[in-house]
């Protein structure tokens, strides 16, 4: 079932038609949420992300889109896919309403919810090789757009072609100035001794969410410091750890970037911490 502006339909139900300004412009919003048990974890984080990510994009926020009536919203899209017991990896989709070319007719917008089963209630990190490589076709632009989880992808889609025709299991991608950026499915932090490195928000990374909990968790530990510092290419080889950070995975370890071979010993430290902060949030 799939919530279409607080109507509930068939998940093979066509309500959008050919003038979607999504599917024209890409004129849309997402978060992908975990939800466990009924509930929402970083519910605040995601809801905060949305409101300002609408403000700078110029989407009208209808008075009724507090918290509590958009998490009351996820939780019958939950209950109408028989997910309240279990869990749920949760679409929220914001889309301009149609009209307009490239400038819209209205600022209005439409919402989408949608509901999947999760294959772990709990964030686990995962023993299997995970190889990335660099993707230089296309480069990501560091402004505060890139910043957004807008339907703007291609990038990411191309990338993910790309790591599928070599066997990789993931690519990083480079913003215009050669720097690492994030990954095809989530942000990067490189771990040298006690140092961890993610690239700051200025080189054109997501904001996000699982992103900013980390570095939260380790600033309030005395065992590692953290900078949101710009990462060369040539670092990632130098790296004693690297691994990717998404709000349905968690943490994803790299076991390997080109012939470099990484251990994941901070990975299954912070993993623990995260489920932790998850079931308090």
């Amino acid at each position: 079932m799939v919530n279409y502006n607080g109507q509930l339909h068939s998940g093979s139900t066509f309500f959008l038609n050919q003038d979607s300004r999504g599917l024209q412009y890409g004129d849309a919003l997402f978060e992908t949420i975990r939800v466990v048990n009924g509930k929402v974890f970083f519910w605040e984080e995601h809801y905060f992300r949305l409101m300002a990510s609408m403000r700078i994009l110029r989407m009208e926020i209808p008075m009724e889109f507090t918290m509590e009536f958009l998490e009351a919203e996820i939780a019958n899209t939950i209950k109408a896919n028989k997910l309240q017991g279990s869990g749920a990896r949760v679409k929220l989709m914001i889309c301009r309403q149609a009209g307009g070319l490239y400038v819209p007719l209205s600022n209005t917008i439409d919402y989408i919810i949608k509901a999947a089963p999760l294959e772990n209630l709990f964030y686990v990190l995962s023993n299997e090789a995970y190889e990335v490589e660099l993707f230089k076709d296309f480069y990501v632009n560091a402004d505060m757009l890139s910043n957004l989880k807008t339907t703007n992808k291609i990038l990411n889609v191309v990338a993910g072609v790309y790591a599928k025709e070599n066997g990789y299991q993931n690519c990083i991608l480079l913003n215009s100035k050669k720097q690492v950026a994030e990954t095809i499915n989530g942000n990067i932090f490189l771990v040298k001794g006690k140092v961890i490195k993610t690239p700051p928000l200025e080189d054109g990374c997501l904001d996000g969410i699982i992103r900013k909990k980390l570095i939260e968790l380790i600033e309030g530990s005395e065992e590692y410091d953290v900078l949101q510092e710009s990462i060369s290419p040539f670092e990632l080889q130098k790296a004693d750890e690297l691994f990717i950070t998404n709000a349905i995975s968690g943490i994803i370890s790299i076991t390997k970037y080109r012939k470099k071979e990484f251990i994941s010993e901070v990975s299954k430290s912070l993993i623990g911490k995260l489920n932790a902060r998850g079931r308090l949030a």
